[in-house]
């Protein structure tokens, strides 16, 4: 199989019923988006913890299967689609983070060390791709659970940065607003 079919040259694209859709559709915008925050979540890893970069393994395959439930616009049974129990995966997984970090206070600037710095910018991508399913979801209908699950993602990628920024002893700043 090679990477190019050429398919793709005159601004169109194939969504899993195999029905053709402009690039610039909001379907495409969605899932594209997921798939910007899936490569952002990529390139934090490794971040020197093995525990967050075992969660961030599985919220990429998770991503994988967020960008497949909205590609597909009517699916079958055997259809990867998102699921309550990938919710509650991230909801343990922020649990968890927060048991090690001190209570939040106020508002804090995105940043960080590398690792810190790359989950904050995750989370915006994050949110901005639930934006955009949201906008999807205006138009015609999606698994709500895969717009919860891009939510509790972004909520998600900021305790990670947190936590790593932690853990690397870099403190949190809060905004002036000066």
């Amino acid at each position: 199989m090679t990477i190019y079919t050429g398919r793709g040259d005159e601004g169109q694209t194939d969504l899993r019923d195999m029905s053709r859709v402009s690039k610039t559709n909001t379907r495409i915008e969605a899932y594209g988006t997921v798939d910007e925050a899936n490569a952002l979540v990529g390139s934090v890893r490794p971040t020197g913890y093995d525990d967050v970069d075992e969660k961030l393994e599985r919220v990429q395959n998770h991503l994988h299967v967020v960008q497949a439930d909205f590609a597909n616009p009517d699916p079958d049974e055997d259809a990867p689609v998102v699921r309550a129990d990938h919710i509650e995966q991230l909801e343990a997984y922020i649990d968890e983070a927060e048991e090690e970090l001190e209570p939040l206070r106020s508002f804090i600037l995105p940043g960080g060390g590398d690792a810190g710095a790359n989950l904050h910018h995750a989370r915006a991508v994050t949110r901005r791709a639930e934006r955009r399913a949201v906008a999807l979801a205006d138009e015609e209908p999606v698994n709500a659970e895969a717009i919860r699950y891009l939510n509790r993602l972004s909520d998600a990628l900021f305790v990670f940065a947190r936590l790593v920024n932690k853990r690397d002893e870099i403190p949190e700043e809060s905004p002036t607003y000066d």
